[in-house]
């Protein structure tokens, strides 16, 4: 049986001063290796789900485990301290640290997770052997031998460099929040094939989360937040 990564029941949160729940979801659930789709328009709560597993934000009731673990009986820094070590994200503007080199931003979440660390590598130049595997493999080998400054990378390669750096120290789970949106289509479809490939390497499971339906057929599993929560417009 498949190891359950995400399993949702029940759950409801809404914003303070808001009258109708953003988010009430009877049931939801990801599992190990799988690569979800997850559709749907501005304003449909999808954000605010991911804020919810990553435990960013906290439920106002239901059950959101993560690999088991009941999110909403951590501590805030419980929280964080599981996000980092167990969770990968990918944002849409990227977030990467301008005055930090490529193979440097890569390497930012091994420094607050020791666990992600220790799977990257025994030694620190294990470490680095890894991150430099990672950035060739996402086709940025040249740009890392020439160490080129982020701010001086097109969307394109900034794009691979956040992957790179959420795929490291293989997090169980991928969160990808609108990671095209800034590509044109030929990127958009190079880069999933590169992402699709390294998930795989890493046994991460994918949750990319889009409201570019051109984009679903590539996935084993499409799902739209309509079919899955029932917020009252």
């Amino acid at each position: 049986m498949d190891q359950v990564i995400l399993e949702i029941k029940n759950l409801s949160f809404r914003w303070k001063d808001s009258g109708s729940p953003l988010i009430d979801m009877p049931e939801f659930m990801v599992k190990k290796h799988e690569h979800v789709f997850l559709q749907g328009p501005s304003g449909s709560g999808k954000s605010t789900l991911l804020g919810l597993i990553g435990g960013i934000l906290v439920s106002d009731s239901g059950e959101l485990k993560l690999l088991g673990q009941d999110i909403k009986s951590l501590s805030r820094s419980g929280r964080d301290s599981f996000r980092v070590d167990h969770v990968g994200f990918i944002f849409q503007l990227f977030n990467l640290l301008p005055y930090l080199s490529i193979e440097e931003n890569v390497m930012l979440p091994l420094s607050f997770s020791k666990l992600r660390a220790k799977k990257a590598g025994k030694t620190k130049f294990d470490q680095v052997k890894n991150a430099e595997r990672l950035l060739k493999s996402l086709g940025l080998g040249e740009q890392l031998a020439n160490n080129n400054p982020v701010t001086e990378l097109s969307v394109g390669q900034q794009q691979r460099v956040a992957a790179a750096r959420a795929l490291i120290g293989n997090p169980e789970l991928i969160i990808a929040d609108e990671p095209t949106s800034a590509l044109d289509s030929d990127l958009r479809y190079s880069f999933l094939e590169l992402l699709f490939s390294e998930c795989k390497k890493a046994e991460s499971t994918l949750l990319f989360v889009s409201h570019d339906s051109t984009l679903r057929n590539l996935f084993s599993r499409k799902i739209s937040m309509d079919e899955i929560n029932n917020k009252v417009n």
